[in-house]
């Protein structure tokens, strides 16, 4: 489903007013929220959307169990941590405990880092469907989403959860979730705005699948949701796609 905006107030606010809705039904199905967090910019504004009133009193944030989608290889202390920027911008102002944060690891190797987080994720489900209930995601310019960038050989993997990956393109190693797990989450969504990402919208949804070129192509819930949250300069080359467009 495709939901396009006039304006990022109001693509926020019914972003922030679906966050609440799909933990009303976590809630309902399981008794917690798994939310896993995407990084960068875009999403700091919904983050800080959720501390203030009415989010702020109608989620139970002592249900809700963050994880990242991706994280870039840097102390949890530095600037460029999507932990850190999530810690500022959500976890603090909201007073999350700590057993509630399921941060990657960067103080280990990119491979023990890896692993140790993949055993996190697995432990968490135990004997559960690995189905995280909402997973956000961002879309970069050159269609990478998570850490899945272009002619990394991370795309086609089928068998682990998380894996580090040196990105030749940023000179970085990053950790990230993967396809295989991605792809069971119950709802995901992409939240993309903004002119300069138009083209990258339009090689995802109208453009012929070549995930080495579009990463984000990988991206299709094997038995849940797919929402992109967009503003009408971000989805300017998709108004008369076929698929359901939801106009706001």
């Amino acid at each position: 489903m495709l939901h396009v905006f006039k304006n990022l107030d109001s693509l926020f606010e019914s972003l922030a007013d679906f966050v609440v809705l799909k933990f009303e039904q976590a809630i309902a199905r399981g008794g917690r929220f798994s939310f896993v967090l995407s990084g960068g910019s875009s999403p700091k504004r919904l983050y800080e959307l959720l501390t203030t009133e009415p989010y702020r009193t109608q989620i139970e944030w002592d249900k809700v169990d963050f994880f990242f989608g991706d994280e870039r290889y840097v102390p949890a202390s530095d600037s460029q941590s999507n932990f850190q920027m999530a810690k500022k911008a959500l976890f603090d102002p909201l007073k999350i405990s700590k057993s509630q944060i399921y941060s990657i690891n960067t103080a280990l190797s990119t491979e023990a880092s890896a692993l140790a987080y993949q055993n996190d994720i697995l432990s968490y489900f135990g004997d559960r469907p690995k189905s995280f209930d909402l997973i956000l995601l961002g879309l970069g310019d050159n269609v990478h989403t998570a850490s899945l960038f272009p002619h990394s050989p991370i795309l086609h993997e089928q068998i682990d959860l998380v894996k580090a990956v040196f990105v030749e393109e940023v000179k970085m190693n990053r950790i990230t979730m993967t396809a295989p797990i991605l792809n069971k989450a119950h709802a995901i969504i992409f939240l993309t705005y903004g002119e300069s990402k138009a083209e990258a919208v339009k090689n995802v949804l109208l453009d012929a699948t070549d995930i080495e070129r579009y990463p984000a192509q990988l991206i299709h819930p094997e038995g849940g949701e797919l929402h992109w949250f967009l503003d009408q300069d971000a989805a300017k080359y998709i108004k008369q796609n076929p698929k359901p467009i939801k106009e706001n």
